[in-house]
């Protein structure tokens, strides 16, 4: 049983990592777990539900600092350092600001600890106003790789795996499945995917300047939160076509982007006074504080667009559409005390996939709340709701099926001798267990799905948007041009070409 340590012990892992780390002490994976949060965030014993009833978990303060620290305060190292040895830690999950997640990961591997890191790698303060701070996120990948290079050589089983749940989902497996297929047959790579995903994220005007958690504030958003699945998902599906041999090298990005300043001008003040009684007198600010005390926030929502190419010709063709400002079932003024999960929040995603003129695939996951399923919480609407519907040309290989649906009995799979839902909960759970088995031996790192060294594409699509935005924001040019092969000397050991990546 190894001993775990979570930096960052908000919302998010008490609902996800912190119950699945106390499953894998219920099946003898975990000895003990303790958190360490920034001083004021967390009380020394937060709790947490897990499945069997409430738990405490001990907490250790630390002090604040910037996000712009390469390397940890002295005082929070010592602190770190110290609950490593008293606590006899092993690994370490990083679950903090996406901005603090670089400087926790590179303490980890100097120590040669383990980590599994919360989405997304990493982001710099004011990525999406300052084209060198957007740069820079790709430069920190990079900066990773090498330290875990080096790790690897000191100590040849430390790991870094990446939550990044979708690659734990059946129903993508099925994807990655049948676009391998395809491609085998055929040669034809993955020719253009489609993707959207909307978080329902309804912040009031005032909310948008006075709430932090996954805000806006610092200069970034919805990209560097739940939109970092999809600068993952994209180049994951992409590598289940490399048997045609089709494979990019390059990827042009132009991202357009809404700010909290443009959700102001779409529902302004006057609008929310007649929308909501009781918001004029809760609203401290007028239209002009709120215009000047929003500048600079990072995005609410974006269209991206990408171009994938392979010696100089275009290969795949991809839209990205990540909207905060979409669909929600929130009704109250006051928002909730969960902001993020339970303040209305309502995810709907699509994903349409092509391959050339022989395959075709749409996966839909059209929910709303569980108490408003109307009964069915796996049809459309539905809480759970999940298909995939593939269409194929028969007409061109006569035994392919023209079209076929999966529904969520058929994308429920097995993995580790357990059911695999095709949920985002139960994919999560896969991602902890599957850090928890390769630490007791009971997994080789070429099963690990989520390897820090198979994520360095997921950084240049997340950095080229970034740059965009803050071209953008800067007068200049809102596109940007990114290679997707490493160019320090230290990585192509560690990062061979095309990633590979476990099923």
């Amino acid at each position: 049983m190894k001993n775990v340590l979570v930096i960052g012990v908000g919302p998010h892992a008490r609902r996800s990592h912190l119950p699945a780390l106390a499953a894998g002490q219920r099946d003898g994976l975990v000895g003990t777990v303790c958190g360490v949060d920034v001083l004021g965030a967390a009380s020394v014993l937060t709790v947490f539900d897990s499945d069997d009833g409430p738990r405490d978990l001990p907490v250790t303060p630390v002090v604040p600092f910037s996000a712009g620290e390469q390397t940890l305060p002295d005082a929070v190292r010592q602190t770190l350092d110290a609950l490593v040895a008293r606590r006899s830690i092993d690994a370490v999950v990083v679950a903090t600001e996406p901005a603090f997640h670089m400087v926790y990961a590179r303490w980890a591997l100097e120590r040669g600890l383990s980590v599994l890191l919360d989405k997304p790698l990493g982001v710099r303060p004011h990525a999406s106003t300052d084209p060198a701070q957007a740069g820079a996120i790709l430069t920190d990948a990079d900066d990773l790789l090498a330290r875990y290079q080096l790790a690897r050589q000191r100590h040849p089983d430390v790991v870094v795996s990446v939550q990044s749940q979708r690659r734990y989902h059946p129903a993508f497996w099925q994807l990655r499945d049948l676009i391998a297929e395809v491609a085998e047959a055929t040669g034809c790579p993955v020719t253009s995917v489609q993707s959207f995903h909307s978080d329902g994220q309804w912040r009031l005007p005032d909310e948008l300047l006075d709430l932090d958690y996954h805000g806006y504030d610092r200069g970034y958003g919805k990209c560097a939160h739940s939109g970092y699945h999809f600068f993952d998902l994209i180049p994951w599906l992409l590598a289940a076509g490399d048997a045609s041999g089709k494979i990019a090298d390059t990827v042009r990005v132009h991202a357009e982007v809404t700010r909290p300043v443009d959700i102001l001008a779409q529902l302004n003040v006057a609008d929310y006074e007649r929308l909501f009684d009781g918001f004029a007198a809760r609203n401290r600010y007028t239209e002009a504080e709120l215009h000047s005390g929003l500048h600079g926030f990072g995005e609410v929502d974006a269209s991206i667009s990408l171009a994938f190419t392979g010696a100089g010709h275009t290969l795949t063709l991809a839209s990205l559409n990540l909207f905060h400002n979409s669909f929600s079932q929130r009704g109250n003024l006051a928002p909730a005390a969960a902001l993020y999960k339970g303040n209305g929040r309502v995810r709907q995603e699509t994903h349409i996939i092509q391959q050339g003129p022989f395959q075709a695939m749409h996966l839909h996951s059209l929910q709303t709340l569980e108490d408003d399923c109307a009964g069915n919480r796996y049809a459309t609407g539905g809480d759970r709701h999940i298909e995939v519907h593939v269409f194929r040309n028969n007409r061109f290989r006569p035994g392919w099926e023209p079209y076929t649906r999966l529904g969520h009995n058929d994308l429920t799979a097995t993995a580790d001798g357990r059911l695999a839902a095709p949920t985002q909960q139960s994919s999560r759970q896969r991602s902890m267990n599957e850090f928890l088995l390769y630490l007791n031996g009971r997994r080789d790192r070429h099963q690990m799905r989520s390897d820090l060294t198979t994520h360095r594409t997921a950084a240049a699509l997340m950095t080229g948007t970034y740059l965009s935005m803050a071209h953008r924001y800067s007068g200049t040019l809102p596109e940007a041009t990114l290679s997707l092969t490493p160019t320090s000397a230290a990585i192509p050991s560690l990062v061979r070409g095309r990633e590979v990546i476990a099923r």
